[in-house]
């Protein structure tokens, strides 16, 4: 069992101690399930008031809190909460799934793919003809690469996923379980003879560096040229991003949510869970468009977008107050309008 003292822990995340303990830790937990011997965090001024019940002996907090850590209790006080617990979180994260081979002797692996030093192939692989795997990029088992793929350097790739044909995946990527790359956008054309007709999707998907895909999400190819995501985007579990969509850099997509074809984002892009964004529209750099809204036009850099259709937050909040009025108005006063 990893153990660490809390002077080991503050030197990690460059804090300081206040208060005073002897406890060393060896797991992290949140407030109200946390042990003597595990470490929490209090992100937010609203979670102070947990404290008191909590059975921690550490917490690393931001500088600004306003109680005291307490009799044979420690605080480590830091700028960013959030940003240190993830440096724990790090001390603490069992290992990964061990391979004993660099390549399993049951993956299928095409005589004219280059597979980098140190990168790591799992069982029951399949990468395909002219495919390029950089240096220490990890392949778990049950992953489809097809022809002509590139992958960069240190990616890592989980079982399930499938990357079609002439897609690119930059360096330091993640991309969970059953992540779909590169499949056909939804593109069908009405026809008197035939009914619905598939347009050809021959373009294709090109992803940056840094980018992480959740599980069971999806990024269509492109009819022509690409659908593009730029360096450190991250994508949650079931999000669809539909086909010649260009994200810009460090973009958040929450789950659920999606694009339809021909979607652009700026950098630093906000998406809330189950948004809706139409096709061919524009949404500005550091725009939030709240959880559960659905964008039908342009959106300017810097707004916040709330609602169905989508407007802005505080125009959406004034809405919101107005029909709750309405609906809470006494059954008399309805009665004498009708």
């Amino acid at each position: 069992m990893r153990s660490y003292s809390i002077q080991e822990i503050s030197e990690v995340i460059n804090g300081v101690i206040y208060g005073s303990t002897s406890q060393s830790v060896t797991a992290t937990e949140q407030l109200e399930k946390a042990t003597t011997s595990e470490i929490s965090f209090i992100g937010n001024k609203k979670y102070e008031k947990y404290w008191s019940t909590s059975n921690a002996s550490i917490a690393v907090v931001n500088e600004d809190i306003s109680i005291e850590p307490g009799e044979n209790r420690a605080f480590i006080k830091v700028k960013n909460a959030d940003l240190a617990m993830s440096q724990i979180l790090a001390l603490f994260a069992p290992p990964a799934p061990i391979f004993h081979n660099n390549i399993h002797k049951t993956a299928t692996i095409d005589e004219t793919a280059i597979i980098g030093e140190g990168a790591k192939i799992g069982a029951g692989r399949y990468i395909g003809p002219k495919v390029e795997i950089g240096a220490n990029t990890v392949v778990y088992p049950n992953v489809t690469i097809l022809d002509e793929c590139t992958i960069g350097r240190n990616t890592i790739i989980w079982s399930g996923t499938v990357i079609r044909e002439r897609c690119h995946i930059g360096s330091e990527c993640i991309i969970h379980p059953n992540a779909t790359i590169g499949a056909d956008g939804f593109g069908f054309r009405p026809c008197t003879e035939k009914g619905l007709v598939k347009i050809p999707q021959i373009g294709n998907v090109i992803i940056g560096n840094g980018v992480e895909i959740g599980a069971n999400s999806c990024v269509d190819r492109g009819k022509f040229s690409s659908t593009i995501l730029g360096d450190g985007c991250k994508i949650d579990n079931l999000v669809q991003i539909g086909h010649n969509s260009k994200l810009g850099k460090f973009c958040i997509m929450a789950g659920n949510s999606g694009l339809a074809g021909s979607v652009t984002l700026g950098n630093g892009v906000i998406i809330g869970g189950s948004a809706s964004i139409k096709d061919h529209t524009t949404i500005g750099d550091g725009a939030i468009i709240g959880a559960g809204s659905g964008v039908t036009g342009d959106v300017p850099a810097g707004k916040t977008m709330l609602g169905y259709p989508a407007v802005e937050a505080r125009d959406a909040l004034k809405q919101w107050a107005l029909l709750k009025q309405m609906v809470c108005i006494p059954k008399k006063i309805i009665q004498f309008y009708l």
